[in-house]
């Protein structure tokens, strides 16, 4: 069953949360924070993307990287720009997008639930990735960032959540440049705190929407502490990391789409040949075609919009995976038509959130820098949780959600 853990929480004063809380660090590039956090002596992005104040060009992986991370959250300390709270509290992050809000419980979750998969996993990660958070964590004795979980919804703790933010004002409540809203309760009521614990250790499983990598390094680096420590007791801060954990009922997620450079040699004329063996293909003209269901998809090539709907017989329903589109648009176009085997390495291929638009996909080959691009609909909440409940990984670029947290307004340190 589920930990949910209460600490106390390293946050900023109310008067400069909106300046200090900032996009995640694996959102924007090292020239994207600098421009972001220029002027903003606040921004999150000084402690998240330290490399922003040093020489332009320095290797974000660097030592003195790392260093710096240290010092600008021990400056931040020190400015009581983070302030730890004084009891061991629960919180809760509310985002709104297009007019709706989700109300997510931030607490701990607990190491040893991502060892032993009570914390359920849809992606695969990668070693460089980790390191690089890992060294991160250790540096800063702190996550610095929370994961975004989510679980099977219970009413009983949307039922206190309503309640709660009904008779409480907001610590922090402000619009992001994105025109996000971001909401933001502290929950020092000790009954409460240990009614929403007490609910949790009844949910089964729970499960990383986003941020697999995040997760990862912070489990890892407790279990470090753990084996370091011959004084280890299990209540230590360091066996708990910080997650944002949201009911499944109130997420979305949003299409991600694929745009291709070229047809593996193939005309046109062939491509579509091809094309029709296994998908029944209809021409919708100049005006953008979003796809309506599952195995339908849209397709943008040569200034026009075509329908594909997946032949019966070319895909599995009975299979968490086959069941996917974006295994089925992998395997009957890009790896058996286009050649893309690999679409983690592959240079031809390229992917786009749908928080973009099919607008996107449309411009980027209109400018000629793609041949064709795929929109997908959009994989369901009970798919993700069917593949993480059968061990089965999704393939690459498959979720994308909106939207993302803002880092800072909530730290926890692991001493």
């Amino acid at each position: 069953m589920a930990i949910l853990k209460a600490f106390k929480g390293l946050r900023p004063p109310k008067g400069i949360s909106k300046e200090l809380a900032s996009r995640p660090y694996d959102v924007l590039n090292s020239a994207e924070a600098r421009e972001e956090a220029k002027g903003n002596p606040y921004s999150l992005l000084h402690i998240i993307k330290p490399e922003i104040d040093l020489p332009v060009g320095i290797d974000e992986h660097e030592p003195e990287v790392y260093a710096k991370a240290k010092e600008n959250l021990e400056k931040f300390r020190k400015a009581e720009w983070l302030i730890q709270d004084t009891e061991d509290y629960l919180y809760i992050y509310a985002q709104t997008m297009n007019g709706k809000t989700q109300y997510g419980i931030v607490g701990c979750a607990a190491v040893t639930d991502y060892m032993n998969n009570i914390i359920k996993k849809h992606e695969l990660t990668r070693k460089d990735k980790e390191e690089d958070r890992m060294k991160h964590v250790r540096i800063t004795n702190a996550n610095m960032e929370p994961v975004f979980f989510t679980y099977p919804a219970v009413k009983e703790i949307d039922d206190i959540v309503t309640d709660f933010v009904k008779l409480n004002e907001p610590e922090y409540d402000f619009t992001s440049v994105d025109g996000f809203g971001h909401h933001f309760w502290v929950i020092r009521d000790k009954k409460i705190i240990d009614t929403i614990i007490s609910l949790f250790a009844k949910i089964p499983y729970t499960y990383i929407a986003d941020g697999h990598h995040r997760t990862a390094s912070a489990a890892l680096v407790g279990n470090e502490k753990k084996k370091n420590n011959p004084n280890h007791t299990g209540n230590e801060e360091y066996n708990f990391f910080l997650a944002v954990h949201f009911p499944d009922n109130q997420l979305t997620i949003i299409d991600y789409n694929r745009v291709v450079k070229e047809l593996n040699g193939l005309s046109n004329a062939e491509f579509f040949e091809k094309l029709n063996q296994v998908f029944d293909i209809q021409e919708k003209g100049a005006e953008i075609y979003k796809p309506g269901k599952l195995h339908n998809f849209s397709m943008y090539i040569d200034n026009k919009w075509y329908s594909l709907t997946a032949k019966t017989g070319t895909f599995n329903d009975a299979d968490p995976i086959g069941v996917l589109d974006v295994t089925i648009l992998s395997k009957l176009v890009l790896d058996e038509i286009l050649g893309i085997k690999d679409l983690r390495t592959d240079k031809r291929i390229d992917f786009v959130g749908g928080i973009r638009g099919l607008g996107e996909i449309k411009k980027r080959v209109d400018s000629g820098e793609m041949k064709l691009a795929f929109a997908l609909y959009p994989v369901s909440m009970k798919q993700l949780i069917n593949i993480a409940d059968t061990g089965n990984i999704m393939p690459p670029k498959t979720t994308w959600f909106e939207p993302k947290l803002r880092s800072g307004l909530v730290v926890h340190l692991l001493d």
